[in-house]
């Protein structure tokens, strides 16, 4: 895999050329800025820019006050190869809080083990109902200690407007869950995006992540997409590279409070 040329790819058809990530949500481009619009409990914030020092703080500037006026919390997605070379600097300066980095991570999804099942007693369930959904929030607040509420907004949307864009699967030990996982499919790209993969303590270490990884990148390569992304937490970044993921860059959320 061409690394730089993938990156390339992946930065003009999954930022700058986005799509809104659920019905009620729009993509709008403002000068050097690519900007994700959602609701109040949906993602609002900005996916791409190609700033330079001399335009960088007032872009900065312009984007708050449009989020600030409305009401919205909102994120600024900022990559490793992003210009300038201060722009976190000048993100905090401005009043945006940084979250862990995490590691953009590729596959060729031919590339991987698409056959690796469940431990035995495990039960992979598709999601596609608001049922399924609660038992993927339930993991989603054991497994990272973080509310589910805007995770919930996000697919109840996903699944009434755009339901073959999004796979989402549940692992269940008796009927309990313990892990689960979902995929965003992006139409007219050669990307699928790996989102949430997380296991409650207790399950943890027994291969369950694996077969998630690897029952969505079959449904991807059934699908035709050549690509898995994943934005890699330092726990996860491991397991992925020994699948067979490659890190390309990172990625840091910051992060501007509503006011």
């Amino acid at each position: 895999m061409d690394h730089e040329a993938v990156l390339a790819v992946f930065d003009r058809d999954m930022r700058e050329g986005a799509r809104p990530f659920d019905p009620d949500s729009v993509v709008e481009r403002v000068g050097p800025v690519v900007r994700h619009v959602g609701p109040e409990q949906g993602w609002n914030g900005v996916l791409w820019s190609d700033l330079a020092e001399a335009d960088a703080d007032a872009a900065i500037a312009e984007q708050t006050r449009y989020f600030t006026a409305l009401g919205r919390e909102f994120e600024w997605k900022l990559y490793g190869h992003d210009r300038p070379d201060d722009l976190g600097q000048r993100l905090r300066a401005a009043g945006f809080t940084p979250e862990p980095e995490e590691t953009l991570m590729i596959a060729e999804a031919d590339a991987l083990d698409l056959h690796a099942g469940p431990p035995p007693g495990i039960e992979l369930r598709p999601v596609t109902d608001a049922a399924g959904v609660d038992l993927v929030v339930d993991v989603h607040e054991q497994a990272f200690g973080t509310s589910g509420t805007r995770l919930r907004h996000q697919m109840l949307a996903q699944l009434d407007g755009e339901p073959d864009n999004v796979v989402a699967v549940v692992a269940l030990a008796a009927d309990v869950p313990v892990s689960s996982a979902r995929m965003e499919l992006v139409p007219g790209t050669r990307f699928a995006g790996l989102w949430g993969g997380g296991t409650v303590d207790a399950w943890r270490g027994r291969g369950i992540y694996r077969a998630l990884v690897s029952h969505r990148a079959r449904i991807a390569f059934d699908r035709g997409y050549r690509y898995l992304q994943v934005d890699a937490s330092d726990q996860s970044r491991p397991i992925l590279q020994r699948l067979g993921f490659a890190p390309l860059t990172t990625t840091t959320p910051y992060v501007h409070s509503a006011p």
